[in-house]
């Protein structure tokens, strides 16, 4: 065991200071009138409108329909998120499961196909997602938001990296059983990988939530607005004075960070432990 020093200390309050700061102005300028902003700038002081604007965000109604609320941005958001963590770690696991355990030919360059698609980001294949999603008709739709992106090759070479370190014998004592090979991946091998599920969950939930480039696309219905459309929508509608509402647009991007945050701190040990057990 090694004994911490005063400077590590202070190396990681400093750090964690330059990481929160940010967030602090952020939280007390959205707490403050927008003409209040737009003449004095960011505030690191509290101001006196912050149950009225957070009010306002989750609860009123707005948009160009005015029929959207914050509330409604929040679940779109919600669904985004746990859709893509959730398919990416189903389509993953059944990946990297077939990929070590089915003796196939050209598995290990199957592997590698798969991976190198990492080199491919998102705005190289969105046009070519979007126009088979809008001949399917998939356009304004949950299904069309989540789908197209589900294969995750960083997901598929994580739980391919776990599976490969799960002893033999334990496949061995399965087949003795009389354990066919979707008995051994759902009994087995799902039960051992939860804490690598928690960490993809974690990367992936928070990749979907923080999609705005795809969600912008895929959606003219202002009812599939995510928090990320609806920050930038705000910053685009101008009151009477021509000053956007910069304190809606703050408490927005402060709710934006909440689920995320939560999420990692709840699985944080899980994360921690699903990332370093992949290496074993």
């Amino acid at each position: 065991m090694y004994k911490t020093k005063p400077l590590d200390h202070l190396i990681l309050i400093l750090g964690s200071l330059f990481l929160i700061l940010p967030v602090i102005v952020a939280f007390m300028t959205s707490t403050h009138e927008a003409a209040e902003i737009h003449t004095k700038g960011l505030m690191i002081t509290p101001g006196d409108n912050f149950v009225g604007t957070y009010e306002k965000v989750l609860t009123q109604k707005g948009g160009f329909t005015g029929e959207i609320t914050g509330l409604n941005m929040v679940l779109n958001s919600l669904i985004l998120g746990v859709g893509f963590a959730v398919g990416k770690i189903v389509l993953s696991m059944m990946a990297a499961y077939a990929i070590v355990y089915f003796r196939f030919r050209f598995a290990t360059l199957a592997f590698w196909v798969i991976f190198t698609t990492l080199l491919l980001p998102l705005e190289v294949r969105i046009m070519p997602s979007y126009e088979v999603m809008s001949k399917l008709g998939l356009l304004n739709s949950y299904t069309g938001l989540i789908v197209p992106l589900l294969a995750s090759a960083t997901g598929t070479f994580y739980f391919r990296q776990f599976f490969k370190s799960v002893p033999e014998e334990l496949l061995e004592a399965a087949r003795i059983d009389g354990a066919g090979p979707f008995k051994f991946f759902v009994d087995i091998l799902i039960p051992l990988s939860r804490t690598m599920m928690a960490a993809i969950f974690i990367i992936m939930f928070v990749y979907g939530w923080n999609q705005y480039l795809w969600p912008m696309l895929m959606t003219t219905d202002e009812s599939f607005f995510t928090l990320m459309r609806g920050i930038k929508s705000i910053l685009q509608v101008w009151v009477g004075s021509q000053i956007p509402d910069y304190n809606e647009a703050f408490a927005l991007a402060v709710l934006a960070m909440l689920p995320p945050v939560l999420i990692v701190v709840i699985f944080q040990r899980w994360f921690i432990k699903g990332l370093t057990e992949s290496d074993k």
